[in-house]
């Protein structure tokens, strides 16, 4: 499977940043502590209230800013720029999270399938842009000079990013790898049984056993911080010594 035909896909969750300071959504006291979701994450509110919703997301973007990429997420920049080196195949990276760790660490080939803190969109021209300011009360959109702006976050109830390239990539990857996510949130739930349905290795790195531990082929527990790159660390020395036996 070497030669281009070695596609891994790797899917984050919230879990991965944790260890670098930001709640995780089902944490005790965490994220959504003071906050009904229906009041921060809707549409509804959204169209309600869009200074709350704008000031919850600047609270989160605020944190995010201050935190930093920690051991799992250079180990799989680390991962991806190997891959990319070597020219094994596809490395695709989709994250749930809505922090930029992933980039500062180094990763490039990125899909934030929730959206991102740092970018702004115009409900009214659609104009989509980098924004690291604050929304609430700053809504003017730059391009149509309307009160429009909202954080680029897919809320509750709205369709998740790229799908059809996530499909694309689930059906072509050889091997699957779910990283600090729960497994409860659909569609990102369905991607392990969909990759070991297209005959993917299914490994899961997480704190805990998940609720359908079917769906993976191996689950190792623990940490991030340090099952993530002792596991790239294992992977980088097999693909390493594969390559020399087939004289690459």
């Amino acid at each position: 499977m070497l030669k281009g035909k070695f596609n891994i896909f790797i899917l984050t969750g919230a879990g991965i940043s944790a260890e670098s300071g930001l709640t995780t959504f089902r944490a005790e006291g965490g994220l959504w502590s003071g906050h009904r979701i229906e009041d921060v994450c809707t549409p509804d509110a959204l169209a309600t209230n869009p200074d709350l919703v704008c000031g919850f997301y600047d609270e989160r973007k605020k944190a995010a800013s201050k935190a930093l990429p920690n051991p799992a997420h250079e180990a799989l920049a680390e991962l991806e720029r190997f891959w990319r080196n070597a020219a094994l195949g596809n490395f695709t990276l989709i994250t749930q999270n809505v922090d930029d760790l992933h980039e500062r660490a180094g990763s490039q080939n990125l899909i934030h399938m929730h959206g991102e803190l740092n970018s702004a969109y115009c409900m009214d021209c659609s104009v989509q842009f980098v924004r690291h300011g604050p929304l609430e009360g700053n809504r003017e959109c730059p391009s149509c000079s309307q009160e429009a702006l909202r954080p680029d976050i897919v809320l509750f109830g709205e369709t998740p990013r790229c799908l059809p390239t996530i499909e694309a990539a689930l059906e072509a990857c050889h091997i699957f790898v779910a990283i600090g996510t729960s497994g409860n949130v659909v569609p990102a739930a369905d991607f392990a049984a969909q990759a070991k349905s297209h005959g993917a290795e299914t490994l899961l790195l997480n704190l805990e056993i998940p609720e359908l531990p079917v769906q993976f082929s191996d689950c190792r527990m623990g940490l991030a911080s340090q099952i993530v790159p002792q596991w790239v660390s294992e992977l980088l020395l097999k693909m390493n010594g594969t390559m020399q036996r087939s004289g690459e």
